[in-house]
């Protein structure tokens, strides 16, 4: 029988067709029954149309059904898609306006910092109905792939109190693999330029990485290139790269004080830590401003508006151009899809999952949520042990568990006192603010997004009145250190092929390294 494949939050255009056509693909996943659910009824029927062309086009025997009911797309499904955004860009604003009241300023707000805990708070309460569901409808042990942000948070929740299988997907150990495999192509050619006699070119393909921490904060212990281990010469590499010296200066600069590459991007990962964004005098000395992910503020939030307004006046345009191909050779990335073609034919995948720990770290807690190499098969799911982190590279990634773990238990209980601890235990949010104006933005935060909190609902009232009687302590008046002007549609018709790449980064560029990836034969 075919398999049936639910996608949660399917009105994502670019995303969800790239995970599609990686699918459709394969022959074995031909015949895919797909079921599509969003509660946008415009954006799921702009990418039901789209897809359905596709699939007619490659002439395969996949079927497609949207609905925005939940559990009708649930119902029998072997696998299920998790791509929402909860709370939309509505949601999404709050978490990142408010906290420039109080002094927060971040570049996307959506793993970890003020906005992160605040997004995983919006999720869990999501993520357990999603896994309500999938116990009653969907078929016995359908497996939860899960991309939506936070990461950890989200997958936390689902594997230890959704009582299903979640296996969290993230694009960020393939974008570093593919920036370490061009430093060392640099190295080798020693100034030679692609196209020049003698040029050596590297591909990702070339260089075996172990990568290990938890997600946005995955450490490349080994990076193997010719039988020899680069990872010492990476800082050397990056430092001199003509790209990546301007663009990286913070992964750089973590690479040299805790002796290993991390995998977010530089405006992402800047969140993460105490040092790059706590003055906003000091952040311009971090970041790029030549793209949203080295660091703009509330970049993300940009991309995402410029993303969704552009999208319903581009649909004609894209459904007039060339439809998917569906062929192996020209194939993407999707880890989702690779685990899926495993699992239903037998052959071996290995990728870097988001998963329970379970003793795979030895020096991280087991109840963690961390991103490690795995291998997939007929057999299921392989987490080999990576042992244990470089000594800094664990005390990184420990205080960004201590923050999930609070958030977490924060989310499924409703527990003020939780968040509120969390929020402090935060790196950034710790030294920005003190604990009276952690405590008040936090209050401010649960009154903005209420709607989308019912585990608080006997809280807010509360934090409601304690607002009312607090002085003011959010009272900074600022865009923030490194703001950009979100464009109208109409800015963005002057170029639309840029306003169409600038879309598709809205997922965190994995359209565009998939791109790249496939133009360099990687």
């Amino acid at each position: 029988m075919a398999v049936k494949i639910a996608v949660i939050g399917a009105g994502s255009l670019g995303f969800t067709r790239e995970l599609i056509s990686d699918m459709l693909a394969v022959p074995e996943l031909q015949n895919a029954k797909l079921a599509f659910m969003d509660i946008n009824k415009g954006n799921l029927e702009r990418v039901r149309k789209l897809i359905e062309r596709d699939i007619k086009h490659n002439k395969v025997g996949a079927t497609v059904t949207a609905t925005t009911n939940r559990r009708e797309a649930l119902k029998d499904a072997d696998y299920i898609y998790n791509l929402t955004r909860i709370g939309g860009l509505e949601g999404f604003t709050t978490d990142i306006e408010i906290p420039l009241k109080y002094g927060v300023d971040q570049c996307v707000g959506d793993t970890l910092c003020i906005g992160g805990i605040m997004y995983g708070q919006r999720n869990a309460a999501a993520i357990l109905d999603f896994c309500k569901d999938i116990r009653e409808v969907a078929k016995p042990n359908a497996l939860f792939l899960s991309y939506a942000n936070p990461m950890a948070m989200n997958t936390w929740v689902a594997n230890t109190y959704g009582g299903v299988d979640t296996i969290g997907l993230c694009h960020g150990v393939e974008g570093g693999h593919w920036q370490i495999a061009k430093v060392i192509e640099s190295m080798i050619n020693k100034g030679k330029q692609e196209g020049d006699k003698g040029f050596k070119a590297v591909t990702r393909k070339d260089v075996d990485i172990i990568c290990a921490g938890i997600n946005h904060q995955t450490w490349y212990i080994q990076a193997l290139y010719k039988g020899r281990d680069w990872t010492d010469r990476l800082l050397k590499g990056f430092s001199e790269h003509p790209v990546y010296s301007k663009t990286e200066k913070i992964r750089i600069d973590l690479l040299k004080r805790f002796g290993y590459y991390t995998t977010e991007s530089n405006g992402h990962v800047s969140e993460y830590v105490p040092w790059y964004r706590k003055r906003t005098r000091d952040i311009s000395k971090w970041i790029s401003k030549d793209s949203w992910i080295n660091g703009e503020t509330g970049g993300y939030l940009r991309v995402c508006t410029e993303g969704q307004n552009w999208f319903k006046t581009d649909f004609p345009a894209v459904m007039k151009a060339d439809p998917a191909e569906y062929a192996m050779e020209k194939r993407g990335n999707e880890h989702g899809s690779y685990i899926i073609e495993a699992l239903e034919t037998g052959r071996m995948y290995r990728g870097h999952f988001n998963m329970p720990n379970n003793g795979c770290i030895t020096n991280l807690d087991d109840d963690a949520i961390v991103e490690v190499p795995c291998y997939v098969d007929g057999n299921g799911v392989s987490v080999p042990q990576v042992g244990d982190l470089p000594l800094g590279c664990a005390a990184v990634c420990a205080a960004s568990i201590n923050v999930q773990r609070l958030a977490v238990e924060a989310a499924v209980h409703g527990d003020v006192n939780l968040l509120k601890q969390a929020a402090m235990m935060d790196p950034l949010t710790g030294a920005v603010c003190d604990p009276k104006e952690i405590s008040q933005m936090v209050d401010e935060m649960l009154v903005a997004q209420a709607k989308w909190l019912p585990q608080y609902r006997k809280e807010i009232p509360k934090a409601k009145a304690r607002l009312k009687r607090e002085k003011p302590l959010g009272t900074r008046k600022t865009q923030g250190a490194a703001r950009k002007k979100t464009k109208s549609v109409t800015d963005m018709r002057k170029n639309a092929a840029e306003a169409r790449r600038n879309a598709q980064s809205a997922d965190k560029a994995a359209a565009t390294r998939k791109k790249q990836a496939r133009k360099r034969k990687v």
